[in-house]
């Protein structure tokens, strides 16, 4: 076992003043799902549309956003917020998504829910085995909507900021909601869709989002942002200056972390390592989102002293230790030199003769 100690001393640059008015708040980075700043995160509470975030996975998930669906009757029980789709009407399952996550349509949500799960039922337990799946703890889902029929669905800042963390990680999703205008026309109709989330118009670093609001949850809204590699998400359930919050608390943030790449893809040299006379590498960068305060960052090499091994084999491991916590570990592996042929040495020989 080998060790190697990095110190990172770093001058904190302004004082930590993380607050909303939310009575649930969470603020998490992305990449590590550390929790920067919480306000009663692990609450239940009905978290109306923002639950859409989970019906748009599950769907991307499952089926090709490429699919022309036909409109069924399953939007007639649709109310509240809408795009306005109509029975009958041919539309892409992508087309769907951006009318559930710029418009909150709720008939969008039916229409998916139908065309996915089968039934509206179906999808819902697909969308409870994926909560089960990410991790949320405290989440149920009784709709693919958010509205608050049959309870609701309920979840917590904390939940909800894991299931957006998971979401941006897919392609098709970041691009849905990152979007702030979209426009279509099917063999019914022409649509212009604008993005409900305000920031997304008014902050270069938001990434995206989902708002959120029924007469029991309140106002709810769940925004994405990144700056400087440093990746953010903020949920706040019933609070009335959401987006002022929301902005608040992502500035303070990037006032005061900063994101450093601790591993680097490529060869490594371990101090005092003589085993093994081949090149050892890693294949991953592994980056990470550090408070700008005195952090220590421990590096250890656990290599395996394997007498016969080939070209590219696992040969240990490298665990990052940040503040003696275990964040992270990746695997070491081994490219042996080439052996030269008898031949080629004697080439060899003769040449350097000359």
């Amino acid at each position: 076992m080998k060790k190697l100690l990095i110190l990172l001393l770093l001058i904190p640059i302004n004082v930590r003043a993380y607050s909303s008015s939310a009575t649930s708040t969470v603020l998490m980075d992305m990449d590590s799902l550390n929790v920067i700043y919480s306000d009663n995160m692990n609450d239940v509470r009905s978290v109306a549309s923002i639950s859409k975030i989970m019906t748009a996975i599950v769907a991307i998930e499952n089926k090709d956003v490429n699919d022309v669906v036909t409109i069924g009757e399953e939007i007639t029980k649709a109310y509240g917020s809408g795009v306005y789709i109509k029975q009958g009407e041919e539309i892409t399952l992508e087309s769907l998504l951006y009318g559930l996550m710029l418009r909150s349509g709720n008939d969008a949500a039916l229409a998916i829910a139908n065309y996915v799960g089968g039934d509206v039922d179906n999808f819902v337990t697909m969308m409870n085995k994926k909560a089960v799946e990410i991790g949320m703890k405290n989440s149920k889902f009784n709709n693919p909507h958010g509205l608050d029929e049959n309870g609701g669905n309920l979840s917590t800042a904390y939940d909800m900021a894991l299931l957006t963390s998971y979401a941006m990680k897919n392609e098709t999703y970041r691009k849905i909601v990152s979007t702030k205008k979209y426009t279509l026309r099917t063999n019914m109709n022409y649509y212009s869709w604008v993005n409900k989330n305000k920031l997304l118009h008014s902050h270069d670093y938001i990434t995206g989002g989902k708002t959120g609001f029924t007469d029991i949850a309140k106002r709810t809204l769940v925004t994405t942002a990144s700056k400087d590699n440093v990746n953010l998400v903020v949920v706040t359930l019933n609070d009335g200056n959401d987006f002022v919050d929301h902005i608040n608390l992502f500035e303070e943030a990037f006032d005061n972390y900063t994101n450093y790449n601790i591993l680097k893809e490529g060869e490594i040299e371990i101090i005092d390592e003589n085993y093994y006379l081949d090149t050892l590498y890693i294949k991953n960068n592994f980056n990470y989102t550090l408070e700008n305060k005195d952090n220590k960052i421990l590096l250890n090499f656990k290599l395996e002293k394997k007498q016969n091994y080939s070209d590219n084999d696992k040969v240990g491991i490298v665990e990052v230790l940040i503040n003696d916590k275990k964040v992270h570990e990746e695997y070491i592996y081994v490219t042996k030199k080439e052996e030269k042929s008898f031949f080629d040495k004697l080439k060899e020989w003769f040449s350097n003769l000359w």
